[in-house]
Order: C-alpha cells, then sequence, then structure tokens
C-alpha cells in the first residue's frame, strides 16, 4: 500500500508530492457518521430563543367571563382560552436548546472521513503559503486563479491573515478560516480548499 501523497504547489507556482497523513486521509466515506455530525453541527447553530405565551402566561382571565348557564352560548371558563381573540397559543413554542451530543471521537472520525473523501475528489490545493501583499480583492481573485481553485473556495490558514481576511470580505462565495475555525459544513459545502502546509500539520495534529 503506496502512501498518502499530495500535490503542494510553492510559491514559484512549481508542483513537488507532499506526505499526508494515512490516519487522516486513508479513511473509507461513512456516510451515515457525516450526515450525523452535518445535522448536529447545523442544529447547535440554532438559537432557540423562540417564546409564545400560552393560556397560563396570559394576563387576566382569572373570572369566569359569565355564568355556565342560560346565556345560549358555549360554556367559557376564562377570557384567555386558546380559542378567544387574545387568548394563549394553544401549542406554545418556548425556549429550547436544538444542541445534541456528539462525542470527541465520533467528530473526530467523520471529518477524517470528510478530508480523505476530498482527496479522493481532487478538492484539496496544498500550498507551501498564502500570502498578498495588499488586501485588494484582485489580488486575491488573481492569486485564486493562479492555483485553478473554482468560483467557491474556502481558504485554510493556520492563523488569521487580516489581509487576506480583507481581500475576500467582498466575494460571496470565498471564505477565509484558521484551523480552529474548520467545521464540516464548510468542508463539504465548498468545491476546492486552499490549505497551507502548516495548517494542514495542525489539522493532521487534531484529528489523530
Amino acid at each position: 500500500m503506496t502512501d498518502m501523497q499530495a500535490a503542494l504547489i510553492t510559491s514559484d507556482s512549481s508542483k513537488k508530492e507532499f506526505q499526508l497523513s494515512d490516519v487522516v486521509f486513508r479513511c473509507y466515506f461513512n456516510a451515515p457518521l457525516v450526515h450525523q455530525v452535518v445535522t448536529a453541527y447545523l442544529a447547535a447553530g440554532r438559537q432557540g430563543t423562540h417564546a409564545q405565551k400560552n393560556r397560563s402566561a396570559v394576563r387576566g382571565g382569572g373570572r369566569k367571563p359569565y355564568k355556565q348557564k342560560g346565556m345560549g352560548r358555549a360554556r367559557a371558563g376564562t377570557i384567555r382560552s386558546p380559542i378567544w381573540r387574545g387568548g394563549g397559543v394553544t401549542f406554545a413554542a418556548s425556549p429550547r436548546d436544538y444542541s445534541q451530543k456528539i462525542n470527541k471521537k465520533m467528530y473526530r472520525l467523520a471529518m477524517r472521513s470528510i478530508c480523505s473523501e476530498l482527496l479522493r475528489q481532487d478538492r484539496f490545493i496544498v500550498v507551501d503559503s498564502f500570502l498578498i501583499d495588499q488586501a485588494k480583492t484582485a489580488k486575491l481573485v488573481a492569486e485564486l486563479k493562479v492555483l485553478n481553485a473554482g468560483p467557491k473556495v474556502l481558504i485554510v490558514l493556520d492563523e488569521v491573515n487580516e489581509i487576506v481576511f480583507l481581500a475576500a470580505r467582498n466575494l460571496p462565495m470565498v471564505d477565509v478560516f484558521d484551523v480552529q475555525a474548520i467545521n464540516p459544513v464548510d468542508f463539504i459545502n465548498h468545491d476546492k480548499i486552499v490549505i497551507t502546509v502548516s495548517a494542514l500539520k495542525q489539522i493532521e495534529k487534531l484529528l489523530t
């Protein structure tokens, strides 16, 4: 079995082989696990702050609006009944936590599965460094064109680079992350992932 390798694009646009971790990049694609982790990640992003008042939370309604019999109307015990105008909501929404439990072992395995599949699909672009001299969108677009990166690109750096971040602000389909901000949803949603060698080594360390 051969070692996992990727094409490394150097600063002078030449290519050479870069050794990858077999633990991270030689995994089969576990679709059910990836689906579970992605669903949990999206659920954790929900605020869950929705709130409505049920009949016990609406102000007033302590007195019976009219007597039980002899009125020719349906019986009513409170004006805050859900069928009354101004009453409470029948199945009122209440604040809740949508997060799902995903342990670290499952998350790491799902991320390894995603990374392996992205490598098989040739969606990783490994560079020795990713720098531009000015925070200009045109500069970033030109650099991505040289790398032959598609319109929907995720740039992963070992640490936040303000120049690259500012240059990418006006590009709706280009995102810039540091290693600590990577997540399964953004890895899957982007056509290409431009990643530096130092960032890739940090990811391998996190996922092993």
